[in-house]
């Protein structure tokens, strides 16, 4: 199977997982068991599935992030609320979020369909869990029973062994995160103000890095990739759908068109929503 295969059905599907991250009600649900900052609950809420785990583990599994920004939020956040409360708050989110977002279709043939061709590429994706920690935490987690939070948790699965295994690809090439969102900026896909913002990254440490990129011929001097750049970027986002594709070649090239048919009108409904536009910006 062409391992762009992977990229093209995980990347179909992954607004239905995506909109965790912006929705008003994971922060209200989030809110509700204690965690009133917003980054606290992104952090706890993603690593809760490792459970009450140490800042330096989120640093290392979510890669990119300011070291420091992870530790104003984590270990505190276990104080204010456990990693069992906010996976259940978590789940109610996707669960009221997804239902205003998918209106009838929820209770459609199409998403029950898509449903069991996601759970089935997750479960292939659990007998490789090895050197992927964050997807190994989602993996241990305990199936919900309505077929759109089954989707949502194999969407989820499938996202951080993906996840994982682009960060193996990263540390391969020796990029550090903060190197590794220069290098995401340069291909234009995210503005690198908007990555350097997220991530909690100075412009004196943003800047350096730039400078330290160029010194290895991957980047100018304004932070636009040279050849040798692209070249090493392309070949992270290669090994990247490689390391990616077990779990839809054990689906098969028909059932993945099956479920990037399936899964179009269900991620297009969450686009039309609003779902993908943070809170704030509303």
């Amino acid at each position: 199977m062409d391992p762009l295969i992977a990229r093209k059905t995980w990347r179909t599907l992954e607004p239905l997982h995506g909109m965790i991250y912006f929705v008003p009600e994971a922060a209200e649900r989030y809110a509700a068991v204690g965690i009133t900052n917003d980054r606290a609950g992104y952090f706890a809420s993603r690593a809760a599935a490792m459970g009450e785990v140490l800042a330096d583990v989120v640093i290392a599994t979510f890669y990119n992030f300011h070291p420091d920004v992870v530790r104003r939020a984590i270990p505190h956040a276990w104080t204010e609320a456990s990693a069992v409360s906010l996976l259940a708050a978590r789940l109610d989110a996707v669960d009221a979020a997804l239902r205003r977002a998918l209106g009838d279709l929820i209770a459609g043939e199409q998403i029950e369909r898509a449903a069991t061709l996601a759970r089935q590429a997750a479960l292939v994706a659990c007998e490789r869990p090895e050197g992927r920690p964050l997807f190994a935490g989602h993996a241990g987690l305990e199936w919900p029973d309505d077929p759109h939070l089954i989707l949502w948790t194999a969407q989820t699965m499938l996202r951080e062994f993906r996840g994982d295994g682009h960060i193996a690809a990263l540390t391969i090439e020796g990029l550090t995160g903060c190197e590794a969102l220069v290098m995401h900026g340069a291909t234009g896909d995210v503005p690198g103000s908007v990555l350097q913002s997220s991530r909690a990254w100075s412009d004196d440490e943003w800047s350096s890095t730039i400078v330290g990129l160029a010194d290895r011929g991957l980047v100018d001097s304004a932070g636009e990739f040279t050849d040798e750049g692209r070249a090493v970027r392309q070949s992270i986002e290669d090994r990247t759908d490689r390391l990616a594709l077990a779990p839809y070649e054990a689906l098969g090239e028909e059932r993945c068109a099956e479920l990037r048919q399936l899964g179009r009108p269900l991620s297009r409904a969450v686009v039309d929503a609003g779902l993908l536009v943070p809170a704030r910006l509303r």
